[in-house]
């Protein structure tokens, strides 16, 4: 089994959640932000900006190894 953690990525655009989501997924970074705006939109937007802030304030923040 690879050990693989779900961490904020590098790549953001507000807080790199999305990113790394899709990094730990091995999907693309736009595919996933597309479903996580489609989601919320459908959900009344409010769950959506809840989840995103939590899980911005829980996911540790990558860090760049050599």
């Amino acid at each position: 089994m690879s050990d693989t953690r779900l961490f904020r990525s590098n790549n953001r655009i507000i807080g790199g959640v999305c990113a790394g989501i899709a990094e730990y997924l091995g999907w693309d970074t736009t595919l996933v932000r597309i479903l996580y705006v489609v989601g919320s939109v459908v959900s009344a937007a409010f769950p959506g900006t809840i989840v995103y802030i939590v899980l911005w304030i829980v996911m540790p923040k990558a860090t760049i190894t050599s």
